[in-house]
């Protein structure tokens, strides 16, 4: 940026949001120190149940036509590829039912799903030996990162329907992954790239303070 010019309004949105979760994971807030080990409750601690779906964003919310997207899935896997929309509507379907837990205290409960099984994309790509972590990248610079075993877990899809109806573009649309039983930081919207790696690579959120496994029932909201 050239001397005397000032950011878009977007930037200071993106900023000042990126600063105020900064903060926030700083000085710990929304931790109640009341971890559910056993995962008793359905309801995790410090959080509290909504009904409308909250939109959170970085400030910028992608717009991808269906004709041009396109999933890149490399890294350490056998078999990389790269979809089409199409062509990820070819393989096999899954209807999940499923919690969201956001670390910024909000749940909604029975969400409908439909989308792609990342067993299927495990089946698909076939991670080779070395590969321990999965990481999601997005349209809009957002990454982050899991486990393989996380991503294995039988509830974890890619979704381009949400009740019944296409992904929208501010909930992620067209595709975005869901990982449910963690933090919903973890679900990236826009999804472009899914990267096998063997290393751990932080994303976007577990470098600005947030927690690199993210369990919503031990309060792994923030490092």
């Amino acid at each position: 940026m050239s001397d005397g010019e000032k950011p878009s309004l977007i930037g200071q949105i993106k900023d000042k949001l990126i600063h105020s979760k900064e903060r926030t994971a700083a000085e710990g807030r929304h931790l109640t120190g009341k971890a559910d080990l056993r995962r008793e409750n359905r309801l995790p601690p410090g959080q509290h149940l909504v009904e409308k779906w909250p939109v959170l964003d970085l400030g910028i919310q992608p717009d991808i036509p269906l004709d041009t997207w396109a999933l890149v899935i490399d890294g350490a896997v056998r078999n990389p590829v790269t979809l089409g929309f199409d062509e990820f509507m070819a393989l096999p379907q899954v209807h999940y039912v499923s919690d969201i837990h956001c670390v910024t205290t909000w749940s909604r409960y029975d969400n409908n799903w439909d989308g792609v099984s990342s067993q299927t994309i495990l089946d698909l790509v076939k991670p080779t030996d070395a590969a321990r972590h999965v990481i999601f990248h997005s349209h809009d610079g957002y990454t982050t990162n899991i486990k393989l075993e996380v991503f294995a877990e039988p509830d974890v899809l890619l979704a381009h329907a949400w009740e019944g109806e296409r992904l929208t573009r501010e909930h992620g649309g067209p595709v975005r992954a869901i990982v449910p039983q963690w933090y919903f930081w973890k679900s990236a919207k826009w999804i472009e790239r899914i990267e096998f790696s063997p290393v751990d690579k932080p994303g976007f959120w577990e470098e600005r303070g947030y927690h690199n496994e993210a369990d919503p029932w031990t309060e792994e909201r923030y490092s």
